[in-house]
């Protein structure tokens, strides 16, 4: 016991140590981690080395370098523009459409095919004057919510194995528990990120940026690349106002700008891989976006090589090795039984109520830095001691418990909020990646308190 515990306290020393000092967190911790599995768990270097999550790099790199193709060859601005053009002025709604869109995803079988909407979610709200947060919570909390849908991964792992222990959790029950926590949590971010303030802005300028409502100025678009595209749009609505002969003037089409030959290809694989991802989960299989999205980023770059080769660049191996670090020092950590102690102290807590409250905080402290679906399957079944007394009701602890660990993973330790950080402009990361973290393990406290309270507080009395 000594040893996981001491390994526990190497872990949190890291993380105050590399904040204190302003270095990267996942060099510390993969360093960190070799040391404590080699020296103190006993481990190869070569078993250690091989808890580095490979397939979050992948996915990562894989989606990154995609929509990186499609922001170069200009397939990302009309579909923007387009969007624009359908939406109007109602900047308020974007959040919620995209939230309703990400929960039909990621109930189609697994949550993290939602993640598909983010790099178009992050870039949109940016023109329209959306806070970056607000946007990657609303897709966050749809991932969340639609993930534990009857027919998704959450929700099966979730009810499958209550099931198994013999506690009857109805899947409609626990999805409606998911999708009211994750409406709440989406509510109090248009509190916080200024959605409200949305109500009193507008996308009339003729150039897709959000200004407010009765304001006569345009502002100076910040992003390179919406600067270089509005130019080119000026110079093309100018042109259509010259006329050969004397004739009145013309305005510019409002469809927005038309689609070249690399950019229909580009929109095309787009399709194709939210289609591919919804297909896949539909016939029981498990997709993995990165690799289809490496698949769909040959085709483009083979077509347009112009394109494929700044979008390397635009990789973003910080986070790949941000998240690696600390997943390898998890992995670490499980394998030395540090987890199931920590599950195993909860549930020596005298009082049921309290010890469903301290396994949901282990829930969603331990699922903001790794797999929420490794999570659920380890500690749900620790989580049975709470209800053989009968003093609270089964299937809300462990509803409660399911979603305390999937509320957590806007994180930017995790794989969905590392996209979040990953899919905004490089000077943009820090403060997402600062805000994601508050927010993240915030919910490790909030979410228990909120759900033990509405679920298994009343069940107690």
């Amino acid at each position: 016991m000594e040893l996981q515990i001491a390994a526990l306290a190497i872990f949190v020393g890291v993380f105050v140590l590399a904040t204190l000092r302003k270095v990267h967190i996942g060099v510390l911790m993969f360093a960190a981690a070799a040391g404590v599995g080699v020296w103190m768990a006993g481990m190869t270097i070569d078993k250690v080395v091989a808890g580095f999550p490979i397939g979050i790099l992948v996915l990562l790199v894989g989606v990154t370098y995609f929509f990186a193709i499609a922001q170069a060859n200009g397939t990302i601005d009309v579909i923007i523009e387009r969007a624009i053009a359908k939406v109007g002025d109602r900047a308020f709604f974007l959040p919620l459409a995209f939230f309703a869109l990400t929960i039909g995803i990621s109930a189609m079988g697994s949550p993290l095919a939602g993640l598909v909407m983010a790099p178009i979610g992050m870039p949109l709200a940016k023109r329209y004057g959306i806070d970056r947060m607000l946007m990657g919570i609303a897709i966050g909390s749809g991932l969340s919510a639609g993930g534990f849908a009857p027919t998704s991964l959450f929700g099966i792992v979730t009810y499958g194995t209550a099931r198994a222990a013999g506690i009857d959790l109805d899947p409609l029950v626990l999805f409606t528990v998911a999708l009211g926590t994750n409406l709440a949590l989406v509510a109090a971010a248009y509190v916080l990120f200024g959605g409200f303030k949305l109500l009193n802005t507008r996308t009339t300028d003729g150039f897709g940026t959000a200004v407010p409502r009765f304001s006569k100025e345009r502002p100076t678009p910040s992003h390179p690349f919406e600067r270089d595209g509005n130019i080119a749009r000026g110079k093309q609505a100018a042109q259509q106002t010259i006329q050969v002969l004397d004739g009145p003037r013309t305005e510019a089409p409002a469809s927005g700008p038309q689609l070249n030959r690399n950019q229909v290809i580009t929109v095309i694989c787009m399709a194709g891989l939210v289609l591919t991802v919804i297909l896949m989960s539909v016939l029981g299989a498990s997709p993995d976006i990165g690799v289809l999205c490496f698949a769909f980023a040959s085709v483009l770059t083979l077509c347009d090589p112009q394109s494929g080769k700044p979008a390397v660049a635009k990789i973003d191996w910080s986070t790949v090795l941000l998240v690696g670090g600390i997943i390898t020092f998890v992995g670490v950590l499980q394998t030395m039984g540090a987890v199931t102690l920590l599950g195993e102290a909860a549930g020596a807590v005298g009082t049921p109520l309290l010890a469903a409250l301290v396994i949901c905080a282990i829930g969603g402290l331990v699922s903001a830095f790794a797999s929420t679906t490794g999570m659920l399957a380890a500690l749900v079944p620790l989580a049975l001691p709470l209800v053989a007394s009968g003093d609270i009701a089964g299937w809300a602890v462990i509803a409660a418990l399911g979603v305390c660990s999937s509320i957590v993973d806007v994180s930017p330790f995790s794989t969905v909020g590392a996209t979040f950080v990953a899919t905004v402009d490089a000077d943009e990361r820090p403060r997402i990646t600062t805000l994601l973290t508050r927010w993240g393990l915030s919910m490790v406290v909030v979410g228990p308190l909120l759900l033990v309270g509405a679920l298994v507080l009343p069940s107690s009395l």
